[in-house]
């Protein structure tokens, strides 16, 4: 009988937990698999996105640089982990997935976690005055995806736990689609979002829907 080859180590635990489903949502979003080599890339212009994934993850990875194809410089996490690219595979991961990603396998109990770190990858929160109306102050949750069977699922997803059911537009470019949620459906997936003040979450995220939930609260206070 041949020797066996060595066992793949498992240095990181894929047991459900919401950290390890914030992470998915990173990966799923500003993340990417190689075809053929295992490796598995995180990308992004936050520091603090890369420290908490490493966090999530438990292991402390070596955060390098990159351009992007703008010509800007980015910050990255790669590495190999026969185990980890696996079970990414098995929820709905997949190598080259920004046009064809699908649903992806999370538990319920996690879906959140999930979607927050879909939302600190490829989301964005933005407030504004409408001019329209005399002290009308607008909030909006938006999702993308360049994936139209991903953002249909994620709205599938959103609105059986929340009953929010938001719409879907594309960019002018016709490149990616928005799922977007305006202020009451918005406040709804916020607070399931953040449902612990010590979730892990990209900081300027965080703040930009504070202090724009800040200034509703003052503004709803004003007729009340």
């Amino acid at each position: 009988m041949g020797k066996r080859g060595p066992k793949p180590k498992k240095i990181i635990d894929t047991n459900w937990r919401p950290e390890l489903a914030y992470a998915v949502g990173l990966i799923a979003t500003d993340g990417c698999l190689s075809k053929d080599t295992l490796l598995i890339d995180l990308t992004s212009k936050d520091r603090e996105q890369l420290d908490n994934f490493s966090e999530c993850l438990g292991v402390k990875f070596t955060i390098g640089k990159k351009m992007n194809g703008t010509g800007d410089e980015c910050l990255r996490i790669q590495f190999k982990n026969r185990i980890f690219y696996d079970f990414l595979l098995s929820i709905g991961l997949i190598p080259k997935k920004s046009l064809i990603m699908g649903e992806i396998a999370v538990p319920g109990k996690f879906f959140f976690d999930f979607l927050r770190g879909s939302f600190d990858g490829d989301g964005c929160f933005y407030s504004y005055w409408d001019p329209r109306w005399k002290s009308s102050h607008m909030f909006y949750l938006e999702f993308v995806s360049a994936s139209k069977k991903h953002i249909d699922w994620l709205q599938a997803e959103i609105e059986k736990r929340t009953k929010a059911r938001g719409h879907i537009v594309q960019d002018g470019r016709k490149t990616t689609y928005q799922l977007k949620y305006a202020k009451r459906e918005a406040l709804v997936i916020i607070n399931k979002m953040y449902y612990n003040p010590k979730v892990v979450c990209l900081s300027r995220k965080k703040l930009k829907i504070k202090k724009a939930l800040k200034i509703e609260t003052k503004q709803q206070s004003k007729y009340t």
